[in-house]
């Protein structure tokens, strides 16, 4: 038996990492009778069969495992959006953040296509970063084929398993070509009646840059909040989480509860009311969402 971490799985074979060989896996029936699935970023047992090839017996416990993408074990999120081209989205931005932060995974933003926006539009965009950044929230603000843009980027993938998301058609791709130009990766261009990119990632690799693992990823257009209670939301906005014991109840959910410090705060403007109305939303779909039933009820 040996050891190994996933690092692409492909119509169903697992290609596993070890000692700077793939070696390409099936994985054991016994997997989809208990319901488990290897994924990408997966610390896994295999016995080799034959040459280069070998079946994955224990898939080990893992750190985090995110669905869309299917990938385990990842130290944090490279969140990848264009200020225009598709335009820049808070709202997106927002939903983004509290997933990655109910996976317990550090979010880092990354504003691309700043070349491409006139003084106005990056003025305005530069405000809303400019509040993430305040509340503690690593921004990066580059544009695609920065030169520079390698040497900014470095330090934050290295020893680090990183993901990279956003909206489809920001450039996520690029931006890893521009790390490291061997890895040729596929680019898209925008939909000028949509306004958004096409899928050009078609699986999940980890792709060894600058020190670290990057995974690119199919890109999203929406989330969803199915694991998360109302009564969490709040300790992912957070802004809000900071000042939360402020609030006269505990337990306060921001909503119509009296003296609550979160809806002072945005009164007085100190949190932005686009920020809350986000967060009324997302509250909104999770109060009513279909309730879910144990398959074993």
């Amino acid at each position: 038996m040996a050891e190994g971490q996933i690092r692409k799985a492909i119509s169903g074979f697992y290609y596993v990492e070890n000692d700077g060989q793939l070696i390409q896996c099936k994985g054991r029936g016994v997997f989809r009778n208990r319901g488990v699935h290897p994924l990408v970023g997966d610390f896994v047992t295999y016995v080799p069969d034959g040459d280069n090839n070998a079946m994955v017996t224990v898939v080990h416990e893992r750190k985090n495992e995110l669905v869309r993408p299917p990938i385990s074990n990842v130290d944090q999120a490279l969140l990848v959006f264009s200020i225009v081209e598709p335009a820049f989205s808070s709202h997106l931005l927002d939903r983004f953040l509290v997933v990655v932060e109910s996976f317990d995974i550090k979010p880092i933003i990354c504003l691309t296509k700043k070349d491409l926006v006139t003084d106005e539009e990056f003025e305005k965009v530069e405000k809303v970063a400019a509040y993430y950044e305040q509340i503690g929230y690593d921004v990066i603000k580059t544009s695609i084929g920065d030169e520079g843009l390698s040497g900014i980027l470095k330090p934050y993938f290295e020893g680090k398993t990183t993901v990279l998301a956003g909206q489809s058609g920001v450039g996520k791709s690029t931006l890893l070509n521009t790390v490291l130009p061997k890895l040729g990766l596929k680019t898209g261009i925008i939909s000028q009646a949509l306004g958004r990119g096409k899928h050009t990632t078609r699986h999940v690799e980890l792709l060894e840059v600058a020190g670290g693992l990057v995974a690119d990823t199919p890109g999203f257009s929406s989330l969803d909040f199915d694991h998360i209670e109302r009564e969490e939301l709040p300790h992912y906005f957070i802004d809000m989480e900071e000042v939360s014991s402020m609030c006269k109840f505990r337990g306060c959910l921001h909503l119509k509860e009296p003296k609550c410090a979160i809806k002072e705060r945005v009164e007085k403007g100190e949190i932005p009311r686009s920020r809350y109305d986000n967060y009324l939303q997302f509250m909104q779909e999770i109060t009513e969402r279909k309730p879910r039933y144990d398959k074993n009820d």
